[in-house]
């Protein structure tokens, strides 16, 4: 046999002895052994204990029988900055002729938020009044047909019949383009105005600032004491001589700027250098029609946002000319009956840019429209009453009853 051979049958011999080993003992134990295999495959297959599992029951399933009231707490936050008061109008005791004065601004939390902050003085709205005949929407127009050419009388109407708490005098027939009336005449109009309601009055120019100023200094000198609201001052007016003509007698102002907070900042600052912040109200433009009345809203509710934050220029009264929402064909034009009949839709127009503008923050607003007033007025009482604005909040446990 030769060598080879040898080897083979050796390690053929070592396999079976290993297996009878194993298959006697289990187990083996090998010294000074090497073992030379082409593959070795170990299977160790180790003792798992099984413990029986406790059996548990499923829990029956309870269909509730009642809904689990659960009481809502706000988060209550509190604000760096707060809005100035601004009053309008004096009585006698004050200087002025007027039989009541309204206050506007006073916040410390965003509009309506009555669980933060209830605000001390509820929105105010005004209704507009022209000093000559104008082109009108007829449903408007059929309101006031008969005082269209009498400011006084149809302020007195405004106010008597619509519950005006402010008159907006619009002095329009100063414009050079129209009329062009005086500083004397148009300081005469405002005085029958005065003599005809007991209530604040505010005076609006055409637009022309350098006809504006000589009027606001005119009827500012006439009106002495009567706080009255001048509507209003642009940047590019000559801001020093309208500020001292309405500070030196006693009235306040509307700083207005077209949908730019850095602009209102900018206007708020020169005048403070002669006016008092409780003497300003700011009006950053209302354009009531399509994504101009989201233009509106967003910079009005960043601009009280901005105020409560901290930033001081900007913490006065907000103020809107609603009116504006005429200016919107649909509010008055002949369409399609599918747009519903136009007496009814240019009342709607206004009282919805209204309501979009109070959710904003807006304090005083200047409207036109009988209706609208009306239904804005009582949607400010619901929401600034504490009785009535539980009555909103607590809309689901009415549906529960």
């Amino acid at each position: 046999m030769n060598k080879k051979n040898k080897e083979k049958e050796d390690f053929s011999d070592f396999g079976f002895d290993i297996i009878k080993l194993l298959s006697e003992f289990q187990e083996i134990e090998l010294e000074n052994v090497e073992i030379k295999v082409k593959e070795l495959e170990f299977l160790l297959q180790p003792f798992i204990s099984r413990i029986p599992l406790p059996k548990i029951e499923a829990p029956q399933k309870v269909k509730p029988k009642e809904i689990l009231e659960e009481e809502f707490h706000p988060p209550i936050m509190k604000y760096p900055g707060e809005i100035v008061e601004v009053k309008i109008g004096a009585t006698k005791s004050e200087g002025g002729s007027r039989g009541k004065t309204v206050t506007i601004g006073g916040e410390k939390a965003p509009a309506f938020y009555l669980f933060e902050s209830p605000p001390p003085n509820p929105p105010v709205i005004s209704i507009d009044v022209f000093d000559m005949k104008i082109p009108l929407a007829k449903a408007v127009k059929m309101h006031v047909e008969d005082v269209l050419e009498d400011p006084a009388a149809w302020a007195k109407k405004a106010v008597e019949k619509w519950g005006a708490e402010v008159i907006n005098l619009h002095l329009v027939s100063i414009d050079p383009l129209l009329k062009d009336t005086k500083p004397s005449e148009a300081a005469k109009t405002v005085e029958d105005v005065l003599q005809a309601v007991d209530v604040p009055l505010a005076v609006g120019g055409c637009g022309d600032p350098e006809k504006d100023l000589k009027v606001f200094e005119k009827v500012a000198e006439v009106a002495e004491g009567e706080n009255i609201l001048f509507n209003s001052v642009t940047l590019n007016m000559d801001i020093k001589k309208v500020a001292e003509a309405i500070k030196k007698h006693n009235h306040c102002v509307i700083a207005f700027t077209a949908m730019n907070m850095d602009d209102a900042r900018e206007l708020n600052r020169k005048l403070y250098e002669f006016l008092p912040k409780n003497k300003i109200v700011i009006d950053t433009t209302t354009a009531a029609l399509g994504y101009g009345l989201d233009y509106a809203f967003t910079v009005m509710e960043r601009t009280r946002l901005a105020a409560l934050m901290g930033d001081a220029e900007l913490q006065h009264p907000i103020s809107s000319g609603t009116t504006n929402a005429w200016a919107a064909r649909e509010a008055w034009m002949t369409m399609d009956p599918k747009w519903g009949p136009k007496e009814l839709r240019g009342p709607i127009w206004e009282t919805v840019s209204a309501l979009t503008l109070l959710l904003a923050g807006v304090d005083y607003f200047m409207m036109m429209h009988p209706a609208a007033v009306k239904t804005v007025k009582e949607v400010i009482k619901k929401l600034t009453v504490k009785e009535e604005a539980e009555k909103i909040y607590n809309w689901i446990a009415s549906l529960k009853r």
